[in-house]
């Protein structure tokens, strides 16, 4: 069967135009067959970047998509993705959260377990759970005020005993004494009050003490898997692909090759314009003369009619 150019015109379009979206879609870094669903919430402050994880107990099931200011609420408007075969509430809680003590943060779902699922497109609550830092200046803050207190009673200290070294008569070592001896008062109360707060806050201490040694365990294992993964290798095979991707785009922008003259040079979408419409006219052909058409394996040819200005208008 032999296929007129007409027909062959129109498959090449329509597999340049899809060629065309899909190229698009590819440098703009988007799946165009991603099927995952896509969910809002906001907050208070943006502390996020686009593709922080979205996490389920620890394991991985998405990423934020965008993040968008919105000016009339004045919050941070927050669209992530998440895998089609988790199922959640849509009760449940978008929690802020740092992934580390110097990792950055993400988002975390905690499930209502209620049965109403969410649909994809609708809005999640959200929350924000303190980060270690922030714990340590909450459970701190007695003993820095104490702490500033006790410098400024070293400061008076130190004050007097200098003016006990210039000053060397009967009054000025009577004076030297009495504020030496409310000093060292100060110092009593002082301590007294810093043995009260430390027994009030024993445990909150330990606490501390406890997170930062396993912190600190965590943190010498991390150093230790970065040196066997040999991190600096890693970093210098980073830069060379890096440095290889810039001349690549380097290279697409100046026109070079196949795929740089494709997005450079302005004969191609002429092309395709006109290949539009050749198709349109083909279409149109074939709706006011389908017998044409059908009887394409004839012998009997029939000529081609270009439609009248009335027959376009009404297509």
């Amino acid at each position: 069967m032999k296929i007129s150019r007409e027909v062959k015109t129109a498959i090449l379009v329509i597999a340049g135009i899809t060629f065309c979206i899909y190229l698009f879609t590819f440098l703009k870094g988007e799946d165009l067959f991603d099927k995952s669903n896509v969910y809002y919430t906001e907050f208070d402050y943006n502390a996020l970047k686009t593709s922080s994880p979205v996490t389920v107990k620890g394991n991985k099931v998405g990423e934020v998509e965008e993040i968008k200011y919105d000016f009339d609420s004045g919050k941070t408007r927050i669209s992530f993705t998440v895998t089609p075969q988790l199922k959640f509430s849509k009760n449940s809680t978008i929690r802020l959260y740092q992934e580390g003590l110097m990792g950055g943060n993400a988002l975390s779902i905690v499930e209502a377990n209620d049965n109403e699922f969410a649909k994809p497109g609708d809005f999640i609550k959200s929350e924000v759970k303190p980060g270690m830092i922030s714990s340590l200046e909450k459970n701190f803050a007695g003993i820095s005020e104490d702490l500033g207190t006790t410098l400024r009673s070293s400061d008076t200290l130190l004050t007097n005993i200098n003016e006990l070294v210039v000053d060397d008569s009967d009054d000025g070592l009577k004076q030297t004494i009495a504020e030496l001896n409310a000093t060292l008062k100060t110092f009593k109360g002082v301590g007294v009050r810093a043995d009260n707060l430390l027994s009030k806050n024993d445990e909150k201490i330990a606490s501390v003490l406890e997170n930062f040694d396993k912190t600190s365990a965590e943190l010498a294992i991390l150093i230790k898997d970065l040196n066997d993964a040999k991190l600096s290798n890693t970093v210098k095979n980073l830069d060379e692909m890096v440095s290889k991707l810039n001349q690549l785009v380097t290279g697409l922008s100046a026109g070079e090759g196949s795929l740089g003259k494709l997005l450079t040079d302005d004969s191609l979408y002429d092309n395709l314009d006109n290949a539009s419409k050749e198709l349109q006219l083909l279409l149109l052909d074939i709706k006011l003369h389908p017998a044409r058409y059908r009887r394409i394996l004839s012998k009997r040819e029939i000529p081609y009619e270009e439609p009248t200005q009335e027959q376009l208008n009404n297509n």
